[in-house]
């Protein structure tokens, strides 16, 4: 690590570094006008890094030290090889670490009896970053069916913000949305260098002006209880209790259960939901499928 970090060339090399890239190639939309300038604008590699327009002209000014969170969303905002990394880290006076090797994300057997055997309650397992690992069928029938959807794109958050069903179903959708994005900041302080979180922040600032503004306010949530509000096209209005607990073994998934009080319009509707999900999944004779 260089004992004297030097600002005036860290924002020499990033201005060189975002001339050097290709708007459309780094995920931004076509605007059809013409560029003044080549390659990315300050704003945009702000964006691209979840970080304010303010901040990342300081730092290209020599006005502020980069944070090691700032540099790893950086390297990603500016797809930075090993060796522009290890530069980068250099110039900000910063230690470069490799990302270091995470494991796959695996299903507990224990989740998954427990999802099985609730047969009425919507229920989904929740891993980090809010990756949905499992769902039961009564969460399909609420929500969407997950199985359609992408592995790499089933994520709680990213469905919040980029599904319309999702989007439609929840009557107080900023709200929920808002709190999803603390739950996922509050993580992102655990592990800042993950390079899927990375990933998931850059492709929502990019789609999304709610969440840039969202994810800028640094709000964090570990709340493991609420209520939430639904519109179901086939049921109407839904009031339920959302409780999520932790597993004990550290891997940090959890399961998240959707329940109703007993003799109430919502605790009705989710067993007329699960009813008509399993009219709709009943083999057809004629086809032999599923209708």
């Amino acid at each position: 690590m260089s004992s004297h970090p030097d600002p005036h060339a860290l924002g020499a090399f990033l201005r060189a570094r975002r001339a050097q890239l290709d708007p459309v190639a780094c995920g931004l939309p076509e605007t059809g006008s013409t560029r003044r300038v080549a390659g990315l604008r300050r704003e945009e590699v702000a964006q691209l890094a979840a970080i304010s327009v303010d901040y990342y002209t300081r730092l290209e000014q020599g006005r502020v030290r980069a944070s090691t969170p700032v540099l790893a969303t950086l390297t990603r905002a500016l797809h930075l090889d090993d060796d522009q990394q290890r530069y980068l880290y250099e110039l900000a006076g910063r230690p470069h670490q490799p990302p270091r090797r995470r494991t796959a994300q695996r299903l507990r057997p224990a989740m998954r009896r427990l999802l099985d055997q609730l047969t009425h309650t919507p229920a989904l397992v929740l891993g980090k970053r809010l990756d949905i690992l499992a769902w039961n069928t009564a969460a399909t029938s609420l929500y969407t069916d997950f199985a359609a959807v992408p592995a790499e794109r089933r994520n709680y958050l990213r469905l919040m913000f980029t599904d319309p069903t999702i989007r439609g179903l929840h009557q107080e959708w900023a709200h929920d949305a808002r709190d999803a994005v603390a739950a996922v900041r509050m993580e992102a302080g655990t592990d800042p260098d993950d390079p899927e979180l990375a990933r998931l922040v850059g492709d929502l600032t990019i789609q999304d002006a709610d969440f840039r503004t969202w994810w800028a306010e640094h709000r964090v949530n570990s709340a493991t209880y609420g209520t939430k509000h639904y519109r179901h096209p086939v049921v109407g209005e839904l009031t339920l209790d959302c409780d999520t607990w932790a597993s004990p073994d550290g891997s940090g998934q959890r399961l998240m259960v959707l329940t109703a009080e007993p003799g109430t319009p919502s605790h009705d509707a989710l067993r007329i939901l699960a009813s008509w999900t399993a009219q709709q999944t009943e083999p057809d004779p004629a086809r032999g499928t599923t209708r």
